[in-house]
């Protein structure tokens, strides 16, 4: 098997670092699979061969994330930007409405997307503070006769994480994107009606949207919905109504067998943190030359969102770090500074760089 030349320190917000015996696999696989003569990218959606492929996805990941039987799993399309509509679509009730908590600029979206389709209001929001924290469970103005509440568990852009779920009312069901910090900690899959998530971040490729949806809910998905909108058709259908696709779902099935070989979603949380630690010691420990984004309580162990003195250096040091290989570290266009994503397949001496370069430059502009 050939080896990679160059392989540089992927710090990128998404499409972000993938595994290395991942990729390996994959490029081993790539002109014949599991004997068929043909790439995973030719094999029909009906052979037997990716049947396996997809069932095997699901198994791993029930298994990985102890998702209970009364849960379908659906590999979809669209990304978490069409969830952010069909959601509502399916699961707010003509005349009923929708909570959402915003703690950033996907809860946003998500939000606006609600809104254009009927009835949503706010839990909470906090632009006021531009986003630097969560609300607290006794911040939340919840409506009991909501359709569902709706979060974002990790804001990619302005680097704060829920580690505890907010809480809806009782019989209100809790809908989470969670496309940023998906399969980057164990969760109790049981206190959601629903998780989506983009596989982009942690889970794999651009392409799939995995959406984790309690099967109760798709009673109330109304008739007549378009049939790729309709969540009942395409779980009935075991996502297969269409072509689905099919390389990106066979990449996650690799990702979920290294996640498995590593010592599953325990394992990955240790080194996540462990990632984060040393970022954020860093941050903390400049002096004030590097400002955190997020409060303290709020931070996120997958996105590290950071300021310097003033945008110049905030330049010098993204250039800088792309001369030697840590590329990505420019902040979201829409809010500046810096940003770390620090994810699943990120290994830990590209952290290690980062921090040590961090230090240098400090001393060298500080």
């Amino acid at each position: 098997m050939t080896n990679p030349t160059r392989r540089v320190f992927n710090f990128n917000a998404g499409p972000a670092v993938l595994p290395l015996p991942v990729l390996q696999q994959a490029q081993a696989e790539m002109l014949d699979f599991q004997g068929t003569g043909m790439s995973v990218l030719e094999i029909s959606h009906r052979s037997k061969e990716f049947e396996g492929v997809i069932q095997q996805t699901e198994v791993d990941l029930r298994a990985l994330m102890n998702i209970p039987a009364n849960y379908k799993v659906l590999f979809l399309q669209g990304g978490a930007s069409l969830q952010f509509a069909m959601a509502p679509m399916n699961l707010r009730p003509a005349g009923a409405s929708a909570d959402y908590i915003l703690t950033g600029a996907w809860g946003k979206k998500a939000f606006e997307e609600a809104r254009k389709l009927g009835l949503a209001r706010l839990a909470a929001n906090m632009k006021s503070t531009n986003f630097d924290r969560l609300p607290a469970q006794a911040e939340l103005d919840l409506d009991p006769k909501a359709a569902y509440l709706h979060f974002t568990a990790n804001e990619t852009i302005h680097g704060v994480e829920y580690f505890s779920e907010p809480v809806p009312p009782p019989g209100v069901a809790l809908v989470c994107d969670a496309s940023s910090d998906f399969i980057s900690r164990p969760i109790d899959v049981s206190k959601y009606g629903m998780i989506y998530a983009g596989a982009q971040k942690n889970a794999g490729p651009a392409g799939v949207v995995i959406t984790i949806l309690r099967d109760d809910l798709l009673e109330r998905v109304p008739p007549n919905l378009p049939v790729m909108l309709d969540y009942k058709t395409l779980a009935g259908d075991g996502s297969m109504y269409n072509t689905p696709p099919c390389f990106s779902i066979y990449i996650v099935g690799l990702v979920l067998k290294w996640l498995k070989e590593i010592g599953g979603l325990p394992e990955i949380a240790r080194r996540n943190q462990a990632k984060a630690r040393l970022v954020y010691t860093a941050i903390d420990e400049s002096g004030g030359f590097y400002r955190g984004h997020a409060r303290p309580d709020s931070r996120s162990v997958m996105n590290i969102t950071f300021r310097l003195p003033n945008e110049q250096l905030e330049e010098q040091f993204a250039s800088q770090a792309r001369q030697r290989d840590m590329i990505g570290l420019k902040g979201h266009r829409s809010v500046g500074g810096l940003r770390a994503s620090l994810y699943n397949a990120l290994p830990i001496q590209a952290v290690e760089s980062l921090v040590q370069f961090m230090k240098e430059f400090q001393q060298k502009n500080g």
